[in-house]
């Protein structure tokens, strides 16, 4: 297994028991650091308190902890465009009222 496929499974098993309470979940934008063993990446939900966000978090694969490094509204064009793609966590019902909320 490529480092590239090792980091993003490591990112995975640490993302997704944290934002699977805000499915659908879609990343927007992702980058691989290497020399760090680190992903940066841009997931868009809908938050229950604040509405459609696009928030940033860096998975440092060598402590394998989970950062986020904050969060920004977004407009209606931004959110349609990305929901053309496949969610990154898919759900058959969204719960978003019961969200955590953080």
């Amino acid at each position: 297994m490529s480092l590239e496929q090792t980091l993003r499974s490591k990112r995975d098993s640490k993302a997704i028991p944290h934002l699977e309470q805000y499915a659908p979940v879609w990343i927007v934008e992702e980058k691989l650091i290497p020399s760090d063993e680190a992903v940066q990446f841009n997931v868009m939900f809908e938050h229950p308190l604040y509405g459609w966000v696009n928030r940033r978090y860096r998975y440092d694969g060598f402590n394998d902890v989970l950062y986020h490094k904050g969060q920004t509204l977004m407009n209606e064009n931004a959110v349609l465009d990305a929901q053309a793609k496949d969610p990154y966590i898919a759900t058959t019902v969204a719960d978003i009222p019961n969200s955590y909320g953080g």
